[in-house]
């Protein structure tokens, strides 16, 4: 079983303890995917709770749908936006979800609740007696601070030192210990040494909950994200001839698991992989440093399904950098203004991370590469949003002087009216194996990881598809827990 739910009886009675002493409940996997199935009771007690607080009711936002506000909000329909072809500078409509409305303002909250809500239900961690590690190139360890927090449980958040402040500055509020490792965001092995690090020193005291090897991460976006994306599908009445392309950055490969789900339903959609064309790992199994901070590189995670994967994005970080400037200047607004982009679409801009950005310019190069038209949709993900990167405003200044209405025009044209088709390849079948293949350098020779179930990920059809036959349970193993806590 690729989820661990073996039950330890012992350890689920304390955990249980812990919660009712707490006045802890947890969601199920349907209650994220609709929250109107949320009780009533709850319901009343969010409308005091700011967005951001520390309070275990915000487990239950933990989903797409909450109201748009920084407190007392309950829910509505799923948070996307329809960015504006005068933006975008393509025929086809390009529609992401908003993050920024999670809790903490990141959406890899949900992920790292989907690792440690099945852990505790189970007893495979003990909340009394062990920390939660959360290894991390940025927002996870965030998410995972921020539930363990929740949940009363110790945490240590492992993050690399170039990370932007906001992170570090935020993550001093909630978690228990911060371990900074070396290099930016592509340093993905530096973090996993760290981990091995800290079992040989710490043992049975610690719980590593790995983002890039937890199914949880991958079952979570596939159920919860890929299930709100429908939903606006459906809202928005769009043929499924239309629905076209799925694009969103590798990072842990959680996130692109919800277009597993969307090509479960849609079988002729196009899933696109992107990444930084510094660190070209996909493209041509290459290596750098980059600033599109959120999507770690150098390896393919192992929850990455590469052969449900159509194509590979790479995107230039000096593109992703100066439209963070022209979405955020003041310069940079007043241009977008002077050539038509109306105050709501510039007030959305807040919704866009340096990753937002980059997946925005993975769904613009689809869009061109697939020749659509204007009645074809392209879906991508704004994982979290401006405020956890205004420091970058400042360096980016300094490094390269005032952001001017010519710079502004400059990056409008180059950036994003003449984005092209270069640096983005069309996988086939060997391409995917290629890719694949990268698995067996990180995951069997370093992490352990057995040739045999790399294999069975590549030939095996219901390695993957085993994974969502697991929603079910893991709601009555919740539900149980919930009844442990009530009794």
């Amino acid at each position: 079983m690729l989820i661990n739910l073996r039950k330890h009886n012992a350890i689920i009675e304390k955990n249980a303890a812990r919660c009712k002493e707490k006045g802890i409940k947890l969601p199920t996997f349907a209650e994220m995917k609709d929250p109107s199935l949320i009780s009533e009771d709850v319901k009343a007690k969010l409308k005091t709770v700011g967005l951001w607080d520390v309070n275990p009711l915000n487990l239950y936002r933990i989903n797409w749908h909450n109201e748009p506000c920084e407190s007392g909000g309950l829910f509505g329909g799923v948070n996307y936006i329809e960015i504006p072809r005068s933006i975008t500078g393509t025929k086809a409509r390009i529609i992401a979800l908003a993050g920024k409305w999670f809790p903490c303002g990141v959406h890899k909250v949900g992920a790292t609740y989907a690792c440690l809500a099945p852990a505790l239900v189970t007893g495979n961690f003990d909340a009394t007696s062990q920390q939660a590690v959360w290894p991390s190139t940025g927002n996870y360890c965030r998410g995972g601070a921020y539930n363990s927090a929740l949940l009363g449980c110790s945490s240590i958040a492992i993050l690399p030192e170039d990370m932007s402040q906001e992170r570090f500055n935020w993550l001093k509020t909630v978690a228990g210990e911060i371990i900074a490792t070396p290099g930016c965001e592509s340093n993905v092995k530096e973090i996993f040494d760290k981990c091995h690090e800290l079992n040989a020193e710490r043992g049975n005291h610690i719980v590593i909950f790995n983002q890039f090897e937890q199914f949880e991460n991958y079952l979570w976006h596939y159920e919860v994200t890929g299930s709100a994306i429908l939903e606006v599908l459906k809202e928005l009445g769009i043929k499924p001839g239309n629905v076209k392309a799925y694009a969103s950055s590798t990072g842990s490969g959680g996130t692109l698991a919800a277009g597993d789900h969307l090509k479960n339903v849609y079988p002729n959609i196009k899933i696109g992989a992107g990444e930084a064309l510094q660190c070209p790992t996909l493209l041509r199994n290459g290596f750098g440093a980059h600033r599109i901070e959120g999507i770690g590189d150098k390896h393919v995670p192992w929850i990455h399904n590469v052969r449900n994967t159509d194509m590979v994005l790479s995107i230039d970080d000096q593109d992703c950098m100066d439209i963070y400037r022209l979405f955020n200047e003041e310069e940079g607004r007043k241009y977008l203004a002077s050539i038509g982009v109306c105050d709501s679409d510039i007030q959305n801009l807040a919704l866009f991370g340096i990753s937002g950005i980059g997946n925005m310019l993975s769904a613009i190069k689809m869009a061109k590469y697939y020749e659509m038209d204007e009645n074809d949709v392209v879906f991508t993900i704004l994982t979290d949003s401006t405020v956890m990167y205004t420091s970058r405003l400042k360096e980016l200044t300094e490094e390269q002087g005032p952001f001017t209405e010519r710079e502004a025009a400059k990056v409008h044209a180059a950036a994003l009216m003449h984005q092209g088709i270069d640096n983005a390849l069309e996988l086939g079948y060997y391409d995917r194996l290629r890719i694949h293949n990268l698995k067996y350098y990180t995951w069997v020779e370093q992490q352990g990881k057995t040739y045999e179930e790399l294999n069975r990920q590549w030939y095996d059809r219901d390695y993957w598809t085993s994974i969502p036959k697991l929603t079910k349970k893991i709601d009555r193993l919740i539900t149980e827990f919930n009844e442990k806590i009530e009794n």
